[in-house]
């Protein structure tokens, strides 16, 4: 049943899924038409403005989309240093199947994605990668699917944008704090039941669903493009230092000076574990990424050749993001004072008949929709969490353990339905080098699979 499924939801996305930069411009133009619907006095021209301030003008998200661009990049840097690409192979070498290969790909994608979703964006598909160069008889676009399924636990992980910003009460979105006074601490979010209890059940759960969608008619992946590409930058890091050792220019001494790597790692270690304190941030997130690859790449051109390979990756990213600040700036588009924008009408629809039991499920359910919108969990805690905070004040809900549900459920909604979105994929795409089409219809079940898993925690616990 669940094959037969399966097959029916990949032939679908394969015949209608457009490519994501289309998907954001249909997004787009959907958002125009429920602001002409939804929004009252909603005019052309002020349409117009709103989406040239969100992706070039005052509301841009230019910083943002750097932030999320080097976390990126630096991942990816540093899941390609010898080291743990050594670690990588070994673990390639032990899928017999693609079934096998499928959910160790999951399973350590998602343990990235919980310590920080940058790493596990990213690190499942080079191992997908590296099996796909041993494993012959898979499926690349299946086993690729279950590396980006375990992206869907990030919300719930230590790298969480929501559980950042809610235990930081200087931060810009922490809307808890701004609103209540209060501080939520992990202890009040991702450290409780209705978190642990379904990325233990999605750990456990996942590995039989990818058992039993796995593809019966296998498409072959051409191998000798993994396999030539790979060969290329081994021999550019292989024969580079010998040509520089031979030289012993000045310029070659510095590029290999691996003093230098540990002068910036010292520099950067300190100010974390000091000024900083352990601070964990987007920001801290990049630092500490960027030291360990300097740190394991050892010395400064080859850190350089890797980051610059990494960042190939990154340019739909570039493309689409401005897109989205478009669309998350038609969003919070008002026409006229007094008049409730777009993300207030359509969060305020589907909490305003909730009880203090229902309204963080219902939260949910608006976190799912708003995320075909809004992709990124600290934008869409910005859209989504005034609405949501001021519903459970209005019930008399204001305990930090009630306040950090609230805001669980909406970033349980973004990992769920990032399954879909393709915003978040891109990335992976472009380094197994597949197409949305190739992956989306295993991540519809996927999708169905862990709405239930985590919209069931919430009604439980």
């Amino acid at each position: 049943m669940f094959a037969r499924l399966t097959n029916f939801f990949v032939r679908y996305m394969q015949k209608y899924m457009p490519d994501p930069y289309l998907f954001a411009i249909i997004l787009t133009l959907l958002v125009v038409v429920l602001n002409f619907w939804l929004v009252p006095q909603t005019t052309m021209s002020g349409v117009i403005n709103a989406w040239y301030q969100g992706v070039w003008g005052s509301q841009n998200i230019f910083t943002f989309a750097l932030q999320m661009t080097l976390i990126l990049v630096c991942g990816t840097t540093l899941a390609q240093a010898p080291l743990i690409k050594r670690g990588l192979e070994r673990l390639a070498a032990l899928p017999q199947n693609q079934v096998q290969a499928a959910i160790m790909c999951f399973l350590v994608g998602a343990v990235g994605s919980l310590i920080n979703w940058g790493l596990g964006l990213v690190i499942g598909t080079i191992l997908a990668k590296e099996i796909a160069k041993r494993l012959e008889h898979m499926d690349f676009g299946y086993v690729v699917a279950a590396a980006y399924m375990g992206f869907i636990v990030w919300t719930s992980g230590f790298s969480s944008s929501i559980v950042l910003a809610n235990a930081d009460p200087s931060s810009a979105l922490n809307i808890i704090y701004k609103m209540t006074k209060q501080t939520v601490g992990i202890e009040n979010d991702i450290l409780t039941l209705y978190n642990i209890v379904p990325v233990a059940l999605t750990l456990m759960v996942f590995p039989f669903m990818l058992k039993w969608i796995a593809p019966t008619d296998i498409k072959p992946i051409d191998r000798s493009v993994l396999l030539k590409a790979e060969t290329a930058a081994a021999s550019e890091l292989a024969l580079q230092p010998n040509q520089l050792n031979e030289s012993k220019t000045f310029a070659s001494r510095l590029e290999n000076a691996w003093i230098l790597n540990l002068i910036l790692v010292a520099a950067g270690f300190y100010q974390f574990f000091g000024p900083l304190k352990g601070a964990v941030t987007i920001n801290t997130m990049i630092l500490l990424f960027t030291l360990l690859g300097l740190l394991f790449h050892w010395t400064p051109i080859r850190y350089v050749r890797a980051f610059c390979e990494s960042a190939k990756a990154s340019g739909s990213l570039l493309l689409q993001y401005p897109l989205y600040g478009g669309i998350m700036a038609l969003m919070a588009y008002v026409p006229a004072k007094g008049i409730d924008p777009l993300q207030t009408v359509l969060a305020s629809e589907l909490v305003q008949a909730a009880t203090a039991y229902t309204l963080p499920f219902f939260n949910y359910i608006g976190s799912c929709i708003i995320t075909m919108f809004v992709p990124s969990g600290g934008g869409h805690w910005a859209v989504q969490g005034p609405v949501s905070i001021q519903a459970a004040m209005a019930l008399g809900q204001t305990s930090p353990e009630y306040l950090g549900k609230i805001s669980m459920s909406v970033a349980f909604g973004e990992g769920v339905f990032n399954m879909i979105q393709p915003f978040w994929a891109l990335p992976i795409l472009a380094l197994a080098g597949l197409t949305i089409r190739d992956i989306m219809g295993y991540c519809v079940m996927a999708l169905l699979f862990g709405f239930t898993i985590f919209g069931a925690a919430l009604l439980i616990f």
